[in-house]
């Protein structure tokens, strides 16, 4: 065999694992997906079938069952605050610690990235205490901003490493044109930002829209801040799960960031290209 058939045998041979695993991945969610449209009866007797009479009435019901407008307003409203503070915050961080350069940098950028190496679930009973002191529990203000602390750890990280690619000459050009460094960095260093910029917006996007613990922790205790995760979890009981209701309700909870994937992938790819090949 010549070395042109050595690898196309190794292409054929990623293709297939890579296929293997996104059935797997995929599998659970086409199941979810298929329940939706199944009666009780047909999920119990046999959940991995396809629906013999497929109806919309788990639908109907789910979305007016959990006042569905309302709690996509607040995924909505929560996941644009932690993602523009996450933004904003660790792309300034970055900057300024990549530009300046030393011990004192390199030790603060340890501090701020090494949140990423402590669970969740390490700290959430303190976190919830300290949102009380500070009324910023049951809000779903308070919940976004909370999500800039957990998010801004990785977005720094992927942030400063784009950074170290941006030529500094960049930078002493606008300041001999008289930009301070604020106007610098908005003006001119921001825009360069724009491929990791949007794969960190996309992939924060899928983590804030999907979770379940912090709003779990946070707004579940109202009607009026709960996310669409948590209303899913209210046809989850003890004694009896309403199966059809509960699958339904994720189906329609994951599907607007599904959506959102499906159309802002190709910046995931355009970011890692871009450091790629400016590193």
């Amino acid at each position: 065999m010549g070395m042109k058939g050595k690898e196309r045998l190794n292409k054929v041979i990623v293709i297939l694992i890579l296929t293997i695993a996104a059935i797997i991945y995929i599998y659970p969610v086409f199941l979810m997906f298929m329940s939706t449209f199944k009666s009780f009866g047909e999920v119990v007797v046999d959940a991995i079938a396809l629906p013999k009479e497929p109806t919309l009435e788990n639908i109907t019901y789910v979305v007016k069952k959990i006042d569905y407008g309302n709690l996509f307003l607040n995924n909505l409203y929560i996941t644009f605050v932690g993602i523009v503070g996450i933004v904003v915050f660790s792309s300034i961080a970055a900057y300024i610690l990549d530009r300046n350069r030393g011990k004192l940098s390199s030790v603060i950028y340890t501090l701020i990235i090494t949140p990423m190496l402590i669970p969740f679930q390490t700290i959430m009973i303190t976190l919830l205490k300290a949102m009380n002191i500070i009324h910023l529990d049951q809000s779903k203000l308070g919940l976004g901003i909370q999500y800039w602390g957990f998010g801004a750890p990785m977005a720094t990280f992927i942030f400063y490493n784009f950074m170290k690619t941006i030529p500094r000459e960049i930078d002493e050009s606008a300041h001999i044109d008289g930009a301070s460094t604020l106007r610098t960095f908005v003006s001119v260093i921001l825009p360069l930002l724009k491929p990791v910029t949007a794969t960190v917006i996309v992939l924060d996007v899928m983590w804030i829209w999907n979770d379940f613990l912090l709003p779990l922790l946070m707004v579940n205790s109202n009607n009026r801040t709960k996310t669409l995760v948590l209303a899913a979890y209210t046809f989850v009981g003890q004694m009896n799960t309403k199966w059809q209701y509960a699958m339904t309700a994720m189906t329609l909870t994951v599907i607007p960031s599904i959506i959102a994937f499906i159309f802002l992938q190709k910046y995931i790819v355009e970011g890692v290209v871009a450091g790629a090949v400016k590193g």
